[in-house]
């Protein structure tokens, strides 16, 4: 999986960096969900006048989705023998 990351200055002029930022192809399922969810995370970092210099996206999404639906979404292919 693909993983962006996304760094901008907040309401106060702090700079802040959100990481693990999937990304994904227009006719995904989640691509829509994934979209929303980053821009409130953006409003929620922008307006705060105490935030951290770096969040994980990855992070927020583990504690706002249901479990499946994130492991869906972060699943990784394992490979046989290490291959």
């Amino acid at each position: 999986m693909l993983l962006k990351s996304l760094e901008f200055k907040n309401a106060v002029g702090q700079k802040v960096k959100i990481i693990h930022i999937p990304v994904l192809e227009e006719d995904n399922t989640y691509h829509f969900m994934i979209s929303a969810r980053l821009e409130m995370l953006m409003r929620t970092v922008y307006k705060a006048t105490d935030a951290k210099k770096v969040y994980s996206f990855k992070d927020h999404l583990r504690q706002v989705l249901k479990w499946p639906v994130y492991k869906q979404l972060f699943q990784h292919d394992e490979l046989k023998n290490n291959a």
